[in-house]
């Protein structure tokens, strides 16, 4: 089982028949009945913030399908537009946003892409430099909340961790400043490449007025989901409920920008990535359950401690791991394999549980963007008709200073930990 498994992995068997197989093989050759694997799976049911999850994704495609992604560039583009380089730091921002709460690069660089491309290129910015700045704007934003991908380490590692509670409140305040950091180091480089150019055009009072007015309906919307979970009004899961209600109104009742006939097609697409997601971490938390009763995560960390000494040379080593891992994953599978089995090894060596997510979570971002399988190349190759080659070269000034942020994340732990 051993070899036939990650063969049929390589034969592109579904993730979550590997993980199901080897946990069900595990647990037969424990001398476990199988029953165990249904007990497992249905503690999904048993997690309130889990209905975080379908609401938040929801919420992110009604505003990819609407005329939101446009309203959010001409708001940005009103304020920041007007100096070198501002409408490159406006992309940044906005991409950041939308896959804040979208969840999915794919679809940032889909629904962006198409706004944001032509606009840069007719504002004489150089196309090397526009594909490198969408391609990798299309994963800015997975730390900042209600990302998916925050909240999806929050429910494994509460699973995995032991005695150790990470609250997913404290989560996205952790996200906050090592996001910023990223965007502001990237914001910097689209300044330092536009220097001596002329000015984007002057802010006029009109169009401020003008793009606040367009943009009225979805202004309040970061407000209330943060505001409302960080003032103890309402739990993440209920922002999330909050959240997709405001933007099915806003968005097909007082916009009527999406038509009920849409609804059901916007509805199922939300929902097959939904769906994926909770089919991979059912059937990952019974494989966690596994490797904890057959003390797989102890024994890698006694393997790990007798060859790595001390706590700086574990973190380097670790994110040269989820580099390669960002490189060959997906996020969400990324989450739900390996978190269960780091975890423990990283408390051992004293890292605090939400600085490991924010590590984790800003590395599988840049692998979005790492050769030789990152998800953004393929997507911006097929979304701009170029080749992978072309976006490799591209994207690899914006790697750097994503990588020079991930090392300033890791060994600050401040950054992930300032309100405490």
């Amino acid at each position: 089982m051993s070899v036939l498994l990650p063969l049929f992995a390589l034969f592109g068997a579904p993730l979550f028949a590997i993980i199901a197989a080897s946990a069900m093989w595990g647990f037969h050759s424990s001398g476990i009945d199988l029953t165990v694997m249904p007990i497992e799976i249905y503690r999904l049911a048993e997690m309130p913030v889990l209905l975080a999850i379908p609401l938040f994704t929801f919420s992110g495609y009604l505003l990819g399908e609407s005329g939101a992604p446009g309203r959010l560039m001409r708001l940005s583009r009103a304020f920041l537009g007007w100096f070198p380089g501002g409408l490159g730091v406006v992309a940044l921002i906005a991409c950041a946003f939308f896959t804040a709460f979208t969840g999915a690069s794919g679809i940032t660089i889909i629904a962006l892409g198409a706004i944001l491309y032509p606009a840069l290129e007719q504002a004489g910015y150089e196309k090397n430099f526009n594909l490198g700045l969408i391609t990798t704007s299309g994963s800015l934003g997975l730390l900042f909340a209600p990302s998916l991908p925050l909240i999806l380490y929050g429910i494994v590692a509460q699973q995995a961790g032991g005695d150790i509670s990470v609250n997913l409140d404290d989560l996205f305040l952790a996200g906050a400043l090592p996001g910023i950091l990223m965007l502001v180091l990237l914001s910097g480089y689209v300044v330092y490449k536009r220097r001596g150019k002329k000015l984007g055009g002057k802010i006029t009072l009109g169009e401020v007025r003008s793009s606040l007015r367009e943009s009225i309906w979805e202004l309040p919307l970061p407000f209330v989901v943060l505001g409302g979970i960080y003032s103890g009004y309402f739990a993440v899961s209920e922002a999330a409920a909050v959240t997709a209600c405001y933007v099915l109104l806003v968005e097909v009742f007082i916009l009527r920008e999406i038509s009920l006939r849409q609804l059901p097609v916007i509805m199922r697409q939300s929902m097959v990535l939904v769906g994926g997601i909770l089919l991979i971490l059912g059937v990952s938390l019974a494989s966690t359950s596994y490797m904890i009763d057959a003390e797989v995560p102890a024994k890698l960390f006694h393997y790990v401690q007798s060859h790595v000494e001390g706590r700086l040379t574990f973190l380097l080593l670790l994110n040269i791991f989820l580099l390669l891992l960002g490189a060959l994953l997906d996020i969400f599978s990324a989450l739900v394999l390996v978190v269960p089995l780091i975890l423990p090894v990283a408390l051992s060596y004293g890292i605090d549980p939400l600085h490991l997510g924010i590590i984790f979570l800003a590395n599988m971002q840049i692998g979005y963007i790492t050769p030789p399988v990152g998800l953004n190349l393929f997507i911006a190759s097929y979304r701009f008709d170029v080749p992978v080659l072309t976006l490799y070269k591209s994207t690899w000034p914006f790697f750097l200073l994503l990588l020079a942020s991930v090392l300033i994340i890791t060994y600050v732990p401040f950054l992930s930990l300032w309100f405490r």
